[in-house]
């Protein structure tokens, strides 16, 4: 324990006399409250502390205590369905002994070491293990089984296993021979939070992570263990989309970060997400998903340990060999606490006030994620981050915005117009993009055939060609093109209005498979073909759009998965009643 005393105080920022032995990133407990504090600066006896609590009534001389440790997260069964402050303090464990408002200073551990958890071993006597390695399994919830590793850093002989039982997180369920002599392993380990958990291996991702948001999975697809930007203004869908894709993104678990954004988008997904079926078991979302919450009125300075907590819990579940997908919203509200911390430490501003390191601090937490060999077996487990940006007033030019697309692979741009005229997900087809669309050619190739790709090229192209056209069409009238340009803006809208437009809460359309993805694009594409050929034969492009098929066409996105061959008998129809216009001009 290094001791000192509070020597002067700036909001968040406190800094402490006789601190020379400390050590940057030390965890810090800060005057007679126990704030818990972090820090960030080391000039001679001087230490910066980051106080991730309201600093209020602090005043010089108070004491402050070191624990030369870095902050650190607890890391072990009864992660799953917790909700968590920025520094793992679990929030319904407060409110229990705190009533509704945080006390300052209060300190309840991460993890419950009372409750007792079924024991299963895995790993025997004699084992060479290493950091990673299995030892036990602990069903934690009915949709995870929680697998007890060897600690990162430990290996050696394993000369002892519990044998199956029912225990609390403290027991000693293995002993390990290393060189120092024999270690005893517990149910969980504490991991610090700025440090990335390791790897034996970082791979390219090799399929994508589908959400069942149709303008995500067919043209800008993210890989599992991938990285994706979600930028756009006030009020153009940013939340609703991280928690549709919390909701239905085919991944095992969900770390979802609420950093900085309003209290009651949290509420929604407390409140929500144990009534959602998971679509796969049918049991609720919540056992499969840990909120870690820092809200707008919770200390500003949190939020940063708010996301290195949640994507330190994301990287535990990746090391299990789960594919884990981890939603933060919002980033700019953490770029925007380091920017206060920084100017109160008086640093050199970089771009609109925001520190020099910026763009390194935000790659370093984009970096984690990955789709990775884990360490200790031959497991992959695959990490995927998702975060929202919130630039003012929809900016792209915003720092925060182009240092996150400077490291990400996928960026859906938002947009304000799109938002405004209810069209849900308000992704912008014509500026977003995805990179990995090269990584999972193989995976879509093998799943939805070789025509998936020339037809997804396809449709980009058809809605490129309909932007073009829309200035000459509002000069002179949509009449007075050519048939073929008014039937590329015919198909484009309904491309725009019966695949790419959702709604989110409508039971059936909120979410759509792959494989129905591709019935709904090869319908719309096989009507644009068949206008196309009836246009050649004369057919006027009025006659081919006033046809019965466009109000099929338009309710095919509520047919239900099980019943997808009504989708694909929608192709004879449309032939059928194409031929029969074909056969009156030619009769007429």
């Amino acid at each position: 324990m290094i001791k000192g005393t509070i020597d002067k105080i700036a909001g968040p920022l406190v800094v402490a006399d006789g601190m020379r032995e400390a050590r940057m990133y030390d965890l810090v407990y800060v005057s007679d409250y126990n704030l818990i504090g972090e820090i960030i600066e080391l000039k001679g006896d001087k230490a910066s502390i980051q106080v991730y609590e309201e600093t209020g009534g602090l005043k010089p001389g108070d004491p402050v205590v070191a624990t030369g440790e870095p902050l650190s997260v607890e890391l072990g069964p009864g992660l799953v369905t917790a909700i968590y402050d920025g520094i793992q303090r679990p929030l319904d464990k407060i409110r229990e002994e705190a009533g509704d408002w945080i006390t300052r200073g209060i300190s309840i551990r991460g993890l419950d070491h009372e409750k007792k958890w079924d024991w299963t071993p895995v790993a025997e006597p004699g084992m060479k293990v290493t950091g990673g390695e299995v030892l036990g399994e602990v069903p934690e919830t009915k949709l995870v089984v929680h697998k007890v590793m060897v600690p990162p850093g430990v290996s050696g002989e394993l000369t002892w296993v519990i044998g199956p039982g029912s225990y609390d997180i403290d027991t000693v369920v293995a002993k390990v021979k290393d060189g120092s002599g024999i270690r005893e392993l517990r149910m969980y380990h504490t991991w610090p939070v700025r440090k990335p958990r390791p790897i034996a291996e970082k791979r390219a991702p090799e399929e994508p992570l589908v959400t069942g948001q149709r303008v995500i999975d067919a043209f800008f697809p993210l890989g599992k263990g991938g990285t994706a930007c979600v930028p756009g203004p006030f009020g153009s869908g940013k939340t609703v989309i991280q928690h549709q894709l919390a909701k239905w993104a085919d991944a095992e678990m969900i770390i979802y970060v609420g950093c900085g954004e309003r209290g009651n988008e949290m509420t929604d997904v407390l409140q929500e997400f144990p009534e959602l079926e998971d679509p796969k078991s049918g049991e609720p979302l919540i056992l499969r998903t840990v909120l870690v919450a820092n809200t707008s009125n919770m200390p500003v300075a949190a939020r940063e340990a708010s996301v290195y907590t949640g994507i330190t819990i994301g990287e535990y579940f990746r090391d299990m060999g789960y594919s884990v997908a981890l939603m933060a919203d919002s980033t700019s509200r953490w770029a925007e606490a380091m920017r206060e911390m920084s100017g109160r430490l008086e640093e050199m501003p970089g771009e609109e006030g925001y520190p020099a390191y910026l763009g390194t601090r935000i790659a370093e937490f984009y970096e984690r994620a990955g789709n990775v060999l884990c360490s200790g077996g031959d497991r992959t487990g695959a990490l995927t981050v998702v975060g929202a940006v919130s630039p003012a007033g929809g900016d792209l030019s915003d720092p925060v915005v182009q240092a996150t697309l400077r490291v990400v692979k996928v960026f859906w741009s938002l947009q304000a117009r799109l938002a405004y005229a209810r069209h849900f997900p308000a992704i912008g087809w014509l500026d977003s993009y995805s990179l990995y669309t090269g990584n999972l050619k193989e995976f879509y190739d093998r799943n939805l055939g070789k025509n998936w790709a020339p037809m997804m090229k396809e449709a980009i192209s058809l809605l490129q060609r309909e932007a073009n056209l829309q200035e000459i069409a509002r000069l002179v009238g949509a009449e007075s093109l050519s048939p073929e340009d008014q039937l590329i803006l015919y198909t484009a809208r309904s491309l725009r209005e019966d695949f790419l437009h959702q709604n989110a809460f409508h039971p059936v359309d909120t979410y759509a498979s792959i494989e129905k993805q591709k019935a709904m694009m090869e319908v719309i594409m096989h009507v644009h073909e068949e206008m196309s050929k009836a246009i050649k034969n004369g057919v006027p492009p009025k006659v081919l759009f006033d046809l019965p098929l466009k109000e099929s066409v338009a309710r095919m996105r509520y047919i239900p998965e099980d019943d997808l061959s009504s989708i694909e008998n929608l192709k004879k129809e449309i032939t059928s009643q194409v031929s029969k216009a074909i056969e009156q001009e030619q009769t007429a």
